[in-house]
């Protein structure tokens, strides 16, 4: 049974919501951390892919892919708060009784307000190195971005719930592990697996999009576009993190997790 993961996703949450209660601003500071380390994470896969991308190599999105699970490392390690894994740790907290869904809420939504804060001004430190500018860099992003925000919505709802059902998995399988390296080696796996399937990740893609911005970029990338992609995507995978995780592992456990 999965009940041990799921009481240190409780506790977890619990410990989320004595930092929200004991200072607000840190909790903020805390999320801004989380979007900066998946912005390290965007940086150093699409400058990875953009060498197999001018070659027009198939390799493009699988080297990207296994570049990029550096984020979650760093989120897991370096105590970031990010809004896609909370979806999952609040609802089932308040599912359990342990927390208000009131209070659950106004995590999420801070949570959510902290990674764009966090995105901005990583892209704009980013903006400063110079090191996206040319065009012989920041194609293979620019390409990923503007094929983003010209998805139909339907299609980027369907792709978020995937996507962070995925993701919610990459934080909570390793739970039940013991060693470091098995832990590092699944949540690099889990998050290969979205990122290579084309799923959307809503403070990925706000990342993303954030240093596109402050490029060079063509007309076909707009903050029009950012809204078409990120209000689908985000509701999607706040369905993937709090139905299909948070509520199905409520549902399938709750007659072992009664005495807990």
């Amino acid at each position: 049974m999965e009940d041990q993961p799921l009481l240190k996703v409780e506790q977890l949450a619990l410990k989320k919501h004595a930092i929200f209660k004991q200072s607000r601003l840190r909790y903020l500071s805390r999320s801004m951390l989380a979007s900066m380390f998946i912005g390290f994470g965007v940086i150093v896969a699409f400058k990875t892919g953009n060498y197999f991308y001018l070659e027009q190599s198939p390799l493009t999105y699988p080297m990207a892919a296994i570049t990029f699970g550096a984020a979650i490392i760093l989120i897991s390690y370096g105590g970031g708060d990010l809004f896609t894994g909370n979806t999952f740790y609040y609802s089932f907290a308040s599912l359990r009784k342990k927390m208000s869904w009131i209070d659950t809420a106004k995590l999420w939504g801070m949570s959510y307000a902290g990674n764009i804060l966090g995105a901005a001004v990583f892209a704009l430190l980013i903006y400063t190195t110079g090191l996206f500018d040319d065009s012989s860099v920041n194609g293979f992003l620019l390409s990923v971005v503007e094929k983003k925000m010209h998805t139909p919505a339907s299609e980027l709802f369907f792709r978020g719930i995937l996507c962070n059902w995925l993701v919610c998995l990459a934080f909570f399988v390793p739970m039940s592990f013991k060693e470091d390296g098995a832990k590092m080696f699944a949540m690099m796996l889990f998050v290969f697996c979205f990122f290579i399937s084309g799923y959307e990740h809503s403070i990925a893609n706000m990342c993303t999009f954030a240093i596109a911005l402050v490029l060079h970029h063509p007309g076909t990338i707009s903050f029009d576009g950012v809204m078409h992609n990120l209000v689908p995507v985000t509701l999607g995978n706040l369905i993937g993190g709090s139905v299909l995780m948070g509520f199905m592992y409520y549902y399938v456990n709750k007659p072992f997790m009664k005495e807990i």
